[in-house]
């Protein structure tokens, strides 16, 4: 891709999910990711209704009036971008590609943690480690995640989720907030999940297209999987391949929900042809 053409989409994206940022995501990111916990702040004469637990009794001896210890929270967390980039991103049949959606997820979460200050880094994966991030803060570490997002070319185009959430647990010693961003076409990544979730605030986002989920009736098509290029024809006017098509998509969702919620993991979907603002809001709101 040229330079100026990226430059332009990176300005594009960053114009888009800055300002929904900064509009509605500031007050829901802060309320549903915590900080480490309380920091001494200052030291103020005591009102009516603070708690007596609070009296700073050295500062309230040395003025003979009653003074109080305020507290504020330690916002300062580190945000890890876990992101598939494997071949099935490429996909979208409707307003975007899938790969356009996790650009514009990775920003619009990297600008709403920037705003509390909190740093960003990324972790890029297909059946292995692609590309390794480290965690930064400011708003050129960001246009950074979001250039690579938008021009990078994975080695592989096979999908392990296990390899990314292996190399965030090995690799970040703290704890971190993690988003989780994939179709979730990947061989079983339970016990990596549950390991990595015991170690960090994991939160997955599921991206689907409408066309993943349900097929039109339009007759026979030549249908490619964009991470093994395996091809095969299907006729879409055959009412019982439709119906089992819609099935297998219906089982596979109900086995990451129950994988998601046995392993104690807030996810939600998001569809390539939806606005994610709602269920972003709905994510953070019930967290």
């Amino acid at each position: 891709m040229e330079t100026t053409e990226l430059l332009k989409k990176v300005r594009k994206i960053e114009i888009k999910t800055r300002g929904l940022s900064n509009q509605i995501f500031a007050g829901q990111y802060h309320s549903a990711f915590k900080g480490k916990g309380m920091a001494f702040a200052e030291v103020r004469e005591y009102q009516y209704g603070d708690d007596l637990r609070s009296i700073d009794w050295n500062v309230t001896a040395r003025f003979n009036h009653p003074y109080v210890k305020v507290f504020e929270e330690e916002r300062e967390l580190t945000v890890m971008l876990l992101i598939d980039v494997s071949g099935s991103r490429d996909f979208g049949t409707q307003v975007k590609l899938k790969k356009s959606l996790l650009a514009e997820l990775a920003a619009v979460l990297s600008f709403s943690a920037t705003q509390n200050n909190d740093k960003i880094g990324a972790i890029l994966f297909s059946d292995k480690i692609e590309k390794f991030i480290p965690p930064k803060k400011g708003r050129s570490h960001i246009l950074r995640v979001i250039r690579e997002l938008i021009e990078f070319e994975p080695e592989s185009k096979k999908t392990n989720v296990t390899e990314g959430l292996k190399y965030l647990t090995n690799a970040i010693k703290k704890k971190s907030i993690a988003f989780l961003i994939s179709d979730f076409f990947s061989p079983n990544f339970e016990e990596a999940l549950r390991i990595a979730n015991k170690k960090h605030d994991m939160v997955a986002l599921r991206i689907f297209d409408k066309r993943e989920a349900e097929l039109p009736p339009v007759g026979l098509v030549q249908v490619i999987d964009a991470e093994t290029n395996q091809t095969i024809w299907v006729d879409t006017s055959d009412k019982k391949f439709r119906n089992f098509y819609k099935q297998n998509w219906d089982k596979n969702q109900k086995m990451l929900d129950d994988l998601f919620k046995k392993c104690g993991v807030d996810n939600t979907l998001i569809s390539t042809d939806e606005d994610y603002v709602k269920p972003l809001l709905q994510l953070f709101n019930q967290r």
